[in-house]
Parts: structure tokens; C-alpha cells; sequence
């Protein structure tokens, strides 16, 4: 049972975590904490997390595909793919239970992969900044990562946006507003997968993720709002600090918190 008084601290969290999400992901990274400090076990804040979120990227997909930033017909295989990997990877991260051996190793490794992402972003200042020519078919694209990072967020998530968005800038040649708007359809996707198999194993609280979840609906709304007419210049700065706000997330849990 959750106390009503912190019902409005849900709904604001939401709102931040909405907000950020739909413009560089990262979204996991406040409401995760809030859910694991009520009190929940980790595959219940999973559960109720995934709930949340489903909201504010579906938000967020919807937003930006009235913009006319979205291509679903070129989305449907990307779309299958990504809910087979999600349910994947959220049934055998709830099989696995209390077993964290392949958490950890991808504690270990995510943090460098990430940093390297922001680096890469820094360094090359016009990587998104215009549409070029894919590099990748797109259907080799959507099936290789559909199923890796749909599986990646249904099993552990963090991070998720960073690489889809990175994955259609350098890949299929996508400006960095447009990557974005896929990339938020791919996360509604897995979400929406992952969603579905921790509610039917029973891990998730109903009235916290809904709350939740109407927050992140107007966050994200907002935030894709600002992107749709800001552009490039408003995400490529916020992406980097998304990016970095991960890395220094997990290696504290790594390094410090761990000891």
C-alpha cells in the first residue's frame, strides 16, 4: 500500500521523468530509484516502471508522429522485432530472480559503452545535424536491433534510448529529431512487450504506475513539443547529459555503492 500524500510526488516524478525520456531517454534513471525507495521489490519497480513508461513513450511516439516525423509503415519490422527481444528479455530477467550475474556484467559494461557514446557525440558535432545515406539495409537494421535492444530493455534498460537514437544516426543516416521520433516508437514498443509479461507474472503496482504514468503522458507531450520546434540544437546538449547522467548512475552503483 502507498500512502496518498506521496501519490503527488508520483505524478511529479512522472512528469520530470516523462519529460527527459522523450527527448534523450534516461527516464529509468529517476523513477526506478523512487520506486525501490517506497519500499517495492526490484521486479515490481520493473514492472510498475515499464507501466509508466509505456505512457509517456507512447506520448511521446504520438506527439512526434503527428509532426510527421515518423515513418510507421518503414517502423513494422523494427516494431516485431523489438516486442519479440522485450518479451525475451523481461521473461528470463524474471526467471532469473534474485540471480544478478548477467545484471552485473551489464552493469560493468554499459557505463563505458554509454561515456564512449557522449565522447563520440562531442567529438563529432555534425553527427545528426542532417539526413545522409544509410549505411545498413534497413530491414538488416531493425532485425539486428530490434532483437538486441529489445532484449537489452526488457532484461536490464538503461541506457536503451541513447543507443537506439546513436544506432539510426550513424547507421540508417537519420537526423538527430528524427532518430529521436523512432526511437521513441521502439521504446513504446518494448515497453509496452515487457509490460506485458510482468503484468501476467503479476509484478507491478497498478495505482502508482498509472499515476505515474499520467504524469509521464504530459512530460513527454512536452518534451517532444520542445523538440519538434527547437531541434537538433536543444537535443544534441541535453543528449549528453542524459548520456552522462547514466554512466555516473551506474558506476556509482558499481563502485561506490556496492562496497
Amino acid at each position: 500500500m502507498i500512502s496518498s500524500w506521496l501519490y503527488p510526488v508520483l505524478f511529479l516524478t512522472g512528469l520530470i521523468a516523462g519529460f527527459v525520456d522523450s527527448i534523450a531517454g534516461g527516464g529509468g534513471l529517476i523513477t526506478i530509484p523512487v520506486l525501490l525507495n517506497l519500499g517495492m521489490a526490484p521486479q515490481d519497480a520493473l514492472g510498475t516502471n515499464k507501466l509508466q513508461a509505456a505512457f509517456g513513450s507512447g506520448s511521446a511516439a504520438w506527439n512526434y508522429g503527428r509532426a510527421g516525423l515518423i515513418d510507421f509503415r518503414a517502423c513494422v519490422a523494427g516494431i516485431s522485432f523489438t516486442a519479440i527481444g522485450a518479451g525475451l528479455g523481461t521473461w528470463l530477467v524474471i526467471a532469473m530472480g534474485h540471480n544478478e550475474t548477467g545484471k552485473e556484467v551489464l552493469r560493468q559494461l554499459i557505463p563505458w559503452l554509454i561515456i564512449a557514446i557522449a565522447v563520440y557525440m562531442l567529438l563529432q558535432p555534425k553527427v545528426g545535424e542532417v539526413d545522409l545515406h544509410p549505411r545498413m539495409n534497413a530491414g538488416v537494421f531493425h532485425f539486428v536491433f530490434g532483437l538486441g535492444l529489445g532484449f537489452y530493455d526488457g532484461f536490464f534498460g538503461p541506457g536503451t534510448g541513447t543507443f537506439w537514437a546513436l544506432a539510426y544516426m550513424v547507421l540508417l543516416g537519420f537526423n538527430m529529431t528524427r532518430a529521436t521520433a523512432h526511437t521513441k516508437v521502439m521504446n513504446f514498443t518494448s515497453n509496452v512487450a515487457s509490460l506485458g509479461v510482468f503484468l501476467y507474472e503479476g509484478h507491478a503496482n497498478y495505482g502508482a504506475g498509472l499515476c505515474m504514468g499520467a504524469g509521464a503522458w504530459i512530460g513527454a507531450r512536452l518534451g517532444s513539443r520542445t523538440v519538434v520546434k527547437k531541434g537538433v540544437k536543444f537535443i544534441r546538449p541535453v543528449f549528453i547529459v542524459v548520456a552522462v547522467a547514466i554512466t555516473a548512475r551506474l558506476l556509482w552503483q558499481n563502485f561506490v555503492k556496492a562496497r
